[in-house]
This record gives C-alpha cells, sequence and structure tokens, in this order.
C-alpha cells in the first residue's frame, strides 16, 4: 500500500508541475468538491469547469471472516452551466476488490457506473454563511461486481459557517433512495487553514443503510493548493462504530480549467 502511494504521489507531482508551468497564473478558482463529505457549496462561472481525480481512493471492511480491500479511481467533471447551477458527470474507469478469507481469495476488476448531477447554490449576502444542494442519479452501467442493483437517486444539503478567519464548519446531509429505501449521512467537518495554500480537516459522519444498518467513521486529512489551479489531497476515514467501512482512505488532484 505504501509503495502504491509513493508512485501515485510521484506521479501526481509529476503533473502538478507541468500545469504549473502551462496553466496561466491568474484563477477564479471556487473550490473543488474533494475532499471529504459533502460539496463546496459554490457553482462554477458558466464555461468553466474541473476535473477531480481519485489516485486512487481505498477502502477496507472485514466481516464474517472476510476481509475487502477495494481501489477505485473516482472522477468527477463538474461544468459551470450558468446562474445558480452546475451539471456534474461521474464515474470510475477502473476499480479493484481483492477479498480474503476462509476459502477465498479473489480478485475482480471493472469500471463503476455512471453517475449524473445538478449542483444548485443561491446567491447570499452572508459573508459567513453558504449553503447548496446537489441532486443524482447513478445509472447500473457499470461492470458486474461494481454495479448497483437498481438506479440510485441522491438528494444532499450542504452547511458551511465561517466561524473566523482560520475555521470553517460544515454539515452534509444525504438521502439516497434505492429499490424504494433509504440510506442516510449525516457529517460534521471543522476545516482549518494553516496558510493560504493548505487546508487540514477532522470529520465525523453518520452512516445509515437498510441491509446493514447504522454506524460512524471519523477522520482527517489535507488539500494543499498547489497552484491556483491545482490542489492535491490525502485523507483517511476510520470506523468507529457500528456497521461501516473499516478503513476509507483518499489520495487525488483536482484542476481548475476556467477562464
Amino acid at each position: 500500500m505504501r509503495r502504491l502511494h509513493r508512485s501515485v504521489a510521484a506521479s501526481v507531482a509529476v503533473l502538478a508541475g507541468w500545469l504549473a508551468v502551462a496553466a496561466p497564473a491568474r484563477a477564479d478558482n471556487p473550490g473543488y468538491d474533494r475532499p471529504g463529505y459533502g460539496f463546496t457549496p459554490v457553482v462554477l462561472g458558466a464555461g468553466d469547469f474541473t476535473l477531480e481525480q481519485g489516485f486512487p481512493d481505498w477502502s477496507r471492511d472485514h466481516q464474517n471472516g472476510v476481509s475487502s480491500s477495494q481501489y477505485t479511481t473516482d472522477t468527477l467533471l463538474r461544468l459551470g452551466i450558468g446562474g445558480p447551477f452546475e451539471l456534474q458527470l461521474g464515474g470510475s474507469a477502473y476499480d479493484y476488490l481483492h477479498q480474503t478469507g476462509p476459502g477465498i481469495n479473489s480478485r475482480s476488476y471493472g469500471h463503476g457506473d455512471t453517475n449524473l448531477a445538478v449542483k444548485f447554490v443561491l446567491p447570499t449576502s452572508s459573508k459567513i454563511f453558504s449553503w447548496g444542494l446537489l441532486a443524482s442519479v447513478e445509472f447500473t452501467d457499470g461492470s458486474k461486481t461494481f454495479r448497483n442493483d437498481q438506479n440510485q437517486y441522491l438528494l444532499g444539503a450542504q452547511f458551511n459557517l465561517q466561524a473566523d478567519e482560520k475555521n470553517s464548519l460544515g454539515a452534509y446531509l444525504e438521502d439516497v433512495r434505492a429499490g424504494g429505501r433509504d440510506s442516510t449521512t449525516v457529517a460534521l467537518s471543522d476545516n482549518y487553514s494553516v496558510s493560504k495554500t493548505l487546508t487540514v480537516y477532522a470529520e465525523t459522519a453518520f452512516l445509515h443503510t437498510p441491509d446493514q444498518g447504522s454506524g460512524a467513521v471519523a477522520g482527517a486529512g489535507m488539500a494543499w493548493l498547489v497552484t491556483p489551479r491545482v490542489q492535491l489531497d490525502a485523507g483517511f476515514d476510520h470506523r468507529i462504530s457500528g456497521s461501516a467501512s473499516e478503513w476509507q482512505t483518499n489520495l487525488g488532484v483536482s484542476i481548475y480549467f476556467g477562464r
């Protein structure tokens, strides 16, 4: 795992360095939806877009004597369409799942389902409070191992409060409906600006699914704005109670292609 992360980090660093030279110095970047739970309650300007890429995101679980590790190259494309709206297209071009246990040692490869979303954020006169809504549908077009049984419909709400010059508090509420049943997430976060380019965060999330019941995770991470247009992120979440993935990690890059 460490060797993989070093290799990926080296590749991302090369990409970031190239972009730092290739991209213009000026960039009115509104921020990214990576990392962590929730999203940034700001929409891109009309015609602007971002690429947010996992390299990869990883999760590990252990249930009934079976250990599962999954690597996901999550991709999110965001496009500003004007006004309070933003279109998003997401998916994973490559997923890898390794399961081990008594009499089990299986490996699966494939791609994930496609996700289409709309973000809605109204302008506000408040300098310390912002909020937004996200509605999406996830289709069942992934590889057999990684696709959902039916379409999933998500409605999420993000609320941010600038507590002081360095601390921003966030609350994220999410409901995912599939097959007539609902899965819910409530996540709370604190983002601390170490400098103009480096932010660290801590988060906790309470999860409920019809099949597995309820659980909670907690974690931390960082986002580093390498240039005004390029951000690197890394972080983790660990299960603290109930039913949830034992470990979740994120490692990724986000690139702003605004004018």
